[in-house]
């Protein structure tokens, strides 16, 4: 299939998208990319449509793809309705409409050593992304989105995924339920805190952990550091004055694989 004309209803569905106010109505988001269609692709996310530039053709890489995916709708465009689409100053040769998947919260909630990042108001789309890509990373089971965090839909923090938001579980929720429920589960909820006397390096990462992490300025929410049962400080015998959210959450998930499997 071919679509030339800018006006085409496809067309304004598809850029309506690049707001979040769509994406929440619709239950959809575009990918742009080679290698994010092709994680989308390969990991099983349900992709309506894959658009591609006439001009370019399509990517070898995908079109190797498409046998294995015939209920996808492969489309022809051209460059201005990639460029119309595209929330990038530089457009990619393609994209892709998803549908928002759900995942099942009891999935994880009473799991055995569970090891699950819980977000509490992270703003910045690149931080956010970082989070899931360490948490894939390192086979956690799980991210939680609370309420105030960037949206996992926005262009910005599905780039900086670079395809870990197809590898595990992302959900978003009230944290004021889920944190109660996972200690009925049996869960420890874990976050740093200056005042902490034990070290991430002397905490037992191993049992079910869900590690709470939070704002860029403000830390963890009062709300949810009410459910917090350890609190544990990252060490830094250096000058440096912090460590952004991203990297602390980072050292903290290596600290329990190191645990967990190094040991």
């Amino acid at each position: 299939m071919e679509i030339t004309s800018l006006q085409n209803p496809r067309v304004k569905q598809w850029a309506q998208l690049l707001e979040k106010k769509t994406r929440d109505k619709e239950h959809k988001y575009i990918i742009e990319g080679i290698h994010l269609v092709q994680e989308a692709l390969i990991s099983g996310a349900s992709v309506e449509c894959i658009v591609y530039s006439l001009d370019q053709g399509m990517p070898a890489e995908i079109e190797k793809l498409t046998a294995s995916h015939l209920d996808v709708e492969w489309i022809g465009v051209t460059s201005a309705i990639i460029a119309k689409c595209s929330s990038t100053e530089t457009p990619q040769p393609v994209f892709a409409v998803v549908h928002k998947q759900s995942s099942d919260m009891g999935a994880f909630m009473e799991r055995e050593n569970a090891l699950v990042v819980v977000v509490d108001g992270v703003q910045d789309p690149g931080n956010l992304g970082t989070i899931i890509r360490s948490a894939d990373a390192v086979l956690a089971d799980a991210v939680i989105l609370g309420k105030g965090t960037v949206d996992l839909y926005n262009p910005k923090t599905i780039r900086s995924t670079m395809g870990s938001m197809f590898h595990l579980p992302i959900l978003e929720g009230n944290l004021n339920e889920i944190l109660p429920a996972a200690k009925r589960g049996g869960a420890r909820i874990v976050s740093t805190s200056l005042q902490a006397e034990h070290t991430c390096y002397a905490y037992d990462f191993r049992p079910s952990t869900w590690l709470l992490v939070g704002n860029e300025g403000k830390g963890v929410s009062a709300e949810a550091e009410a459910y917090v049962d350890d609190r544990i400080i990252i060490p830094m015998p250096g000058r440096a004055e912090s460590l952004n959210v991203a990297m602390a959450t980072s050292v903290l998930l290596y600290e329990a694989l190191r645990q967990r499997r190094y040991t």
